[in-house]
C-alpha cells in the first residue's frame, strides 16, 4: 500500500523541541550525499518533500515529515562531511545522539550506505555504537541501479561479511533505487507492523492507567 499524504511537519536544531512522542517514528541519516533526501521522496511519493541538493552537508536539522497522519519520518544530518570544522562536526554529532537517544517513539533507524562504495568505518563504527547503546537499526543500500546484479550481490555479500566481523548476527538489509523505485514496498511493509504493535501497545497503556488500582470488597 502507497504512502498517501506526506507533509512536512517541523524543523529544529534541539532534540528538546521535537514533536511530541504521540507516534511511531523513523529517522533517516547516513553519510553526507548518500542520497538520503532522493529516497525519502521515493518512498513517500513526493518528489520535492525532503529538498535535495549537489552540495554534501546541506541537511542541518533534524526534520520531521508526518506520514498520513499516522507516523513520522525524520530527516537527520548526514556524518562525516569533511568540509566543515571540527566544531560544526561536534555540534552535528551532539544533535544526531541527542536525538536518537531521547525519542522514546523512536522505533527503528534507516543507516543509509552506498551501494557503490566498499564498506567505509565511519558507517560500521555508527552502527556499532547504535548497538552499543542498544538502538534498533537496519541497512539502506542506495543507489544500486548503477550496479549490475552481480555486482550488487558482490557488494550485499562483503558487507555481510564485514559486520559479522563485528556482530554475531547482521542486521536486516533493503536494497534501494530512488530512480527504479526499488525497496519502496520492502520498507513500507517492514515498517506498517511496527506501527500497528505500536499503537497496540499504546491501548493497553492506558488501558492500564484507566483502570486505577483494585480496591478490596467487603463482606
Amino acid at each position: 500500500m502507497p504512502v498517501k499524504q506526506a507533509e512536512f511537519f517541523v524543523s529544529n536544531s534541539d532534540p528538546a523541541k521535537c514533536p511530541s512522542p504521540d507516534r511511531p517514528e523513523y529517522a533517516f541519516i547516513g553519510r553526507s550525499n548518500v542520497g538520503k533526501s532522493s529516497l525519502i521522496n521515493m518512498l513517500t511519493g513526493r518528489s520535492g518533500l525532503a529538498k535535495i541538493s549537489g552540495k554534501p552537508g546541506k541537511t542541518q536539522l533534524i526534520n520531521h515529515f508526518i506520514i498520513d497522519n499516522e507516523w513520522y519520518l525524520v530527516d537527520l544530518p548526514g556524518y562525516g562531511y569533511a568540509q566543515v570544522s571540527k566544531t560544526e562536526r561536534e555540534k552535528f554529532a551532539a544533535l544526531i545522539t541527542g536525538y536518537l537517544t531521547n525519542r522514546p517513539n523512536l522505533l527503528c533507524i534507516f543507516v543509509l550506505v552506498d551501494s557503490r562504495i566498499e564498506p567505509q568505518k565511519i558507517d560500521l563504527d555508527f552502527m556499532e555504537n547504535l548497538g552499543d547503546r542498544g538502538l534498533p537499526f537496519v541497512v539502506v543500500f542506495t543507489k544500486t541501479e548503477k550496479l549490475g546484479p552481480t555486482k550488487l550481490q558482490a557488494t550485499l555479500d562483503t558487507y555481510r561479511a564485514k559486520l559479522l566481523e563485528r556482530w554475531e548476527e547482521a542486521p536486516t538489509f533493503f536494497v534501494t533505487s530512488a530512480i527504479t523505485g526499488a525497496g519502496r514496498e520492502d520498507i513500507l511493509s517492514f515498517i506498517r507492523p511496527l506501527n500497528e504493535d505500536y499503537v497496540k501497545e499504546q491501548k493497553n497503556e492506558r488501558k492500564k492507567r484507566n483502570a486505577g488500582p483494585l480496591r478490596k470488597t467487603g463482606n
